[in-house]
């Protein structure tokens, strides 16, 4: 049976095999001091208390208490693995960016994909985005492109964003997953209509990792050599083919193997298997944005392929599993703020709040100095800066650089090569109300056009057996979304909500004659 065992699970017998022709390490305190007893502490007597002299037991558990580092809000489970980005396609005309300098060039990347609401230890299997993030190392610092396995998103601007996860997260008191909260949120934000229904529909549940497109989601800015910037959208096509898993087998594998895609994409680089996805962009003139129908930097909606297309830039491949999960995984952390000369942000406000956001999480989880982890460290350029000191700082601190700027010593100094692109503002500042746009042609499209007729029943399904756990009240706004849509929609829906409402009402009548009757039995 042992001959049969996958890469994954005889990790453990690799590594003891790798090891076969050299001498067993000596066991070390984390100061690297000879260990002469790790099996017994140090006790006055063998049945005496421990001494705190026993510094082999203080060293191995203080650590111990400190292991866990916390966990990541949201995309908290996830698998990592490593590779490379090469240029396939000249884009030069639109981006001046290095990682893009040449058709045949090469840039190291991590990639991390993860489900988003639930915790580290759910199930790969569930029904959720999928992030889909990638760290290129680039001759110009890092670039962070980190997005989902969709092209849009639930909401269009950052201020919801704690409220949605809050919603897709535990009642604070029950400390249960709650359809009230999670429904009741999306049917007051309609704009969340458009990745509801891909959610639910069959890409909801995608067959592992190595089976599912990514998306930059956001709108960028790309900028060529000359000055001359375009809005664009990342794509990676994956050259596995699209496969999802029907909801019942999904259910039965969050039970059996609850780290399916995990396991599957561990095994597939393991056995030589690399996985890879064609990248392309798509790109939109800043005159073409002033006359786009709707807002071009919404994220709850996408650019047409037909008026935008697909323009092939190169392939990512992934060739190497993580040595360690933890040093190479759980402490990877991606920004969207870290964007080489040549990619800038757009107006997109999702975008916006998120350059703020992810290096302040990171901060708050890793420490001041997480850039400084190996996985994280720009280590294809050299950083230079004015930033000194706190915790865990692992290198020379810049030794004795000036840590002020401006200053009269050689230290680093701007380029202006470097500066931003220039674009105007004149707009009056305040909170615009972005929940009247149009929240349903792009949905209608996606049910009328993009998904066949088993599609849509099989939408209609899995999105019903989901809202049934809601409260009435909350089932009917939800349905009135779904007619706005389009009435087979609405209609489908809520058919299946009634007959699921009827069966609940008819076990409440059935367990509340049962309890009558016991209790009129015990009087007797």
């Amino acid at each position: 049976m042992s001959e049969n065992r996958d890469k994954a699970t005889d990790q453990m017998k690799f590594w003891k095999e790798s090891r076969s022709s050299q001498k067993t390490d000596i066991l070390t305190t984390g100061a690297g001091v000879p260990v002469g007893d790790k099996l017994n502490e140090q006790t006055a007597g063998p049945r005496g208390p421990l001494l705190v002299q026993d510094v082999v037991f203080t060293d191995e558990m203080a650590h111990f208490d400190r292991e866990r580092i916390p966990e990541r809000v949201v995309h908290a489970k996830g698998a990592g693995a490593f590779g490379y980005f090469e240029v396939t396609h000249d884009i030069s005309r639109f981006c001046k960016a290095k990682v893009f300098e040449h058709v045949g060039k090469t840039t190291p990347i991590a990639v991390r994909f993860s489900t988003v609401a639930g915790e580290s230890g759910s199930a790969d299997t569930v029904r959720d985005p999928r992030g889909f993030a990638v760290k290129f190392y680039t001759d110009e610092g890092n670039w962070d492109l980190t997005g989902n396995n969709t092209p849009i998103f639930f909401i269009r601007d950052a201020l919801l964003f704690p409220s949605f996860i809050h919603s897709q997260k535990r009642n604070p008191q029950t400390h249960l997953k709650d359809p009230d909260m999670v429904w009741d949120f999306w049917s007051l934000r309609p704009e969340s209509l458009h990745q509801v229904s891909f959610l639910f529909s069959d890409r909801g549940i995608p067959d592992g990792h190595r089976h599912m497109n990514g998306y930059g989601s956001h709108t960028f800015k790309l900028v060529n050599a000359e000055g001359n910037a375009v809005y664009c959208k990342f794509h990676y096509k994956t050259d596995q083919g699209i496969k999802n898993i029907a909801a019942e087998d999904a259910d039965r594998l969050a039970s059996t193997d609850p780290d399916y895609s995990i396991r599957d994409l561990y095994n597939a680089i393991s056995d030589g298997r690399f996985p890879s996805w064609t990248f392309y962009i798509q790109v939109m003139t800043f005159e073409q944005a002033e006359k786009f129908p709707w807002n071009p930097f919404d994220l709850t909606k996408i650019w047409s392929h037909k008026d935008y297309p697909l323009i092939p830039v190169g392939r990512l491949v992934l060739n190497r599993n993580p040595v360690n999960y933890f040093a190479e995984v759980e402490q990877l952390a991606f920004d969207p703020s870290n964007m080489p000369p040549g990619i800038e942000p757009s107006p997109d406000k999702m975008l916006q709040g998120r350059l703020f956001s992810y290096p302040d999480t990171h901060r708050h989880r890793l420490g001041a100095n997480y850039l400084q982890l190996p996985v994280n460290c720009p280590f294809r350029t050299r950083v230079a800066n004015y930033q000194r000191d706190g915790p865990m700082c692992m290198f020379d601190n810049q030794g004795g650089a000036p840590n002020y700027y401006p200053n009269s010593f050689s230290a680093p100094d701007t380029q202006l090569c470097f500066m931003e692109s220039k674009f105007r503002v004149s707009p009056d500042v305040a909170r615009y109300n972005s929940s009247d746009e149009d929240n349903v042609t792009q949905v209608r499209t996606f049910f009328t056009q993009v998904l066949n007729a088993d599609e849509r029943r099989r939408l209609c399904q899995n999105m019903a057996g989901h809202l049934k756990g809601a409260q009435l009240f909350i089932q009917k706004r939800m349905v009135q979304n779904l007619m706005a849509v389009h009435p087979d929609y609405g209609n489908g829906v809520q058919e299946l909500l009634h007959k699921y409402n009827a069966e609940a009402q008819q076990k409440a009548v059935r367990v509340y004659t049962r309890g009558g009757a016991s209790a009129a039995a015990s009087k007797m």
